[in-house]
């Protein structure tokens, strides 16, 4: 176990490296803190998702925190991009825990969640979609907050959220469309969440259901805090 840790450690490594030397890779937090805002993180959930070089954002995440989360990171990844011979292989090399899931609601989600242990750390792109160019998704869809995140919120019994709220990368690299852009300026603000207490808070919210009030919370904070 600490051999893989080590190895995922250095995989991690290499990309934060690679963020800081090709790239301006600047975070904003939200709030004010004393301790590490990165401490107790079990889940890490990125809104904005516009590019499959999102790991690039490990260049703003501190040594520690690689080190905390290595061999211990799990998050979903659509089949389709999984089965890629390049980017498949990345993603695995990033989170080599990474399990394939479906478009739809079946069990593959089901094999995801009970996936889910109490070292995990869990990363998701709870819009579970790319935007694209045109700020609709690749079917020419509304980008909007699925429901993902707030079934993980549940099997998770304490700990901490980040959200990272991207910038967006279109400016390095359209998906589908050619290589990345290097010496860019990659931009993102995050804030942290107790998730009992979140979890709280959104059951406590009448006249909706927990998962609604979830989504409507993450559309919300997403629209005031991606960064312009």
């Amino acid at each position: 176990m600490r051999l893989k840790r080590i190895t995922n450690f250095l995989a991690l490594a290499s990309i934060k490296i690679f963020a800081r030397t090709f790239y301006k890779v600047e975070n904003r937090w939200l709030h004010n803190h004393e301790e590490d805002p990165w401490k107790g993180v079990k889940l890490i959930a990125l809104l904005n998702h516009t590019s499959l070089f999102e790991p690039l954002y490990l260049g703003v995440a501190p040594w520690r925190m690689l080190w905390r989360i290595a061999g211990r990171i799990i998050a979903p990844g659509a089949d389709v991009t999984m089965d890629r011979p390049i980017a498949g292989r990345f993603l695995k090399y990033v989170a080599p825990k990474m399990i394939p899931i479906s478009r739809e609601r079946d069990e593959t989600w089901d094999n995801f969640l009970n996936a889910i242990e109490l070292e995990s750390v869990v990363i998701i792109a709870p819009e579970g979609r790319m935007r694209r160019a045109n700020g609709l998704d690749k079917d020419g869809n509304p980008m909007t907050v699925r429901g993902g995140l707030a079934d993980i919120l549940e099997v998770l019994p304490d700990g901490e959220m980040v959200i990272v709220y991207s910038g967006g990368l279109h400016h390095i690299q359209v998906p589908g469309q050619g290589l990345p852009k290097l010496f860019k300026r990659v931009r993102a603000q995050a804030e942290k969440l107790n998730i009992q207490e979140y979890v709280r808070q959104m059951k406590a919210i009448p006249d909706t259901t927990f998962k609604k009030a979830v989504i409507t919370d993450m559309e919300a904070r997403m629209a005031r805090n991606v960064p312009k």
